[in-house]
């Protein structure tokens, strides 16, 4: 019997992807291929990468280790600022795929604006260009602010099918959520476990977990998607990968997640993408 996969969430462009993905970062080409391995026997059909990561070989090489037909997977990476023109993302998407040893990209994202470079509309200009090419199925970001994404869409008339950014109840992200839920931008969420213990250590996660006989991770997650979120957590353990995936036979009630909700500390703990980037 197949393991059991994660619902799949359309995308503006008709691709959908599925609801849970596995992060890739920061593990090197050796670590990563065994953790795509477990991964894809637990049942995950998407695999979140990066050319900063600098793992893109070794997923590739999991990726065909796994035996999953490609068209079963759908796989994500992202250019850096050295890469922000139209050229440089269609040279970006080249040496990712090369590096990755595929044809064509489920989803490519522009890493981080990198507003003091100012050249962030013109990297997606080049995502779209491979999109309208079938080099890449969806076109996205990553790290975009509302006001940059409507930059990127009132220059090329199209809407990004996802930005990727931090989410978690620490960092909860709510106006740009509102953002893209109002032009239809699905949002992928990166360190969805926060960092270390902390999240995981509230108590109200905890008393959640005691309620549902689940693990406080697996609770954070479950936040995610009921919000619609798309979360993308790295693990290289096995159980926890499992762990991470089976999260889509409860619910958490409306007090729980407004009590989730409610240990935003907007943008004490954010990354601010106006002074970091790659």
């Amino acid at each position: 019997m197949p393991p059991p996969t994660a619902p799949l969430i359309p995308l503006n462009n008709g691709v959908a992807i599925p609801q849970i993905g596995l992060g890739t970062s920061p593990l090197s080409d050796d670590e990563v291929v065994p953790a795509i391995l477990a991964a894809t026997e637990a049942g995950y059909r998407s695999i979140d990468t990066a050319a900063k990561y600098d793992n893109e070989t070794g997923v590739g090489a999991g990726i065909r280790a796994s035996g999953v037909p490609r068209e079963e997977l759908f796989v994500t990476t992202k250019f850096n600022r050295r890469w922000h023109s139209v050229d440089g993302a269609r040279e970006a998407f080249e040496r990712s795929a090369e590096r990755l040893g595929v044809d064509y990209l489920d989803l490519l994202l522009v890493h981080w604006p990198n507003p003091d470079q100012g050249r962030y509309v013109q990297a997606f200009e080049g995502i779209v260009a491979l999109l309208r090419e079938g080099l890449v199925r969806a076109a996205g970001t990553s790290n975009f602010t509302p006001a940059q994404l409507q930059e990127a869409i009132d220059a090329t008339g199209v809407t990004p099918d996802v930005n990727q950014i931090q989410l978690n109840p620490y960092v909860a992200q709510v106006s740009w959520r509102e953002f893209a839920a109002e032009r239809g931008i699905v949002v992928e969420g990166y360190s969805p476990l926060w960092r270390g213990n902390d999240l995981l250590d509230e108590p109200l996660v905890a008393a959640a977990a005691r309620a549902h006989g689940k693990t406080p991770g697996q609770i954070v997650l479950r936040w995610h998607v009921q919000l619609g979120v798309v979360p993308v957590p790295k693990s290289a353990d096995p159980q926890r990968q499992a762990e991470n995936l089976a999260v889509f036979d409860f619910a958490l009630t409306d007090d729980e997640m407004a009590a989730l909700s409610a240990l935003d500390r907007g943008s004490e703990l954010a990354t601010d993408p106006a002074t970091f980037g790659h």
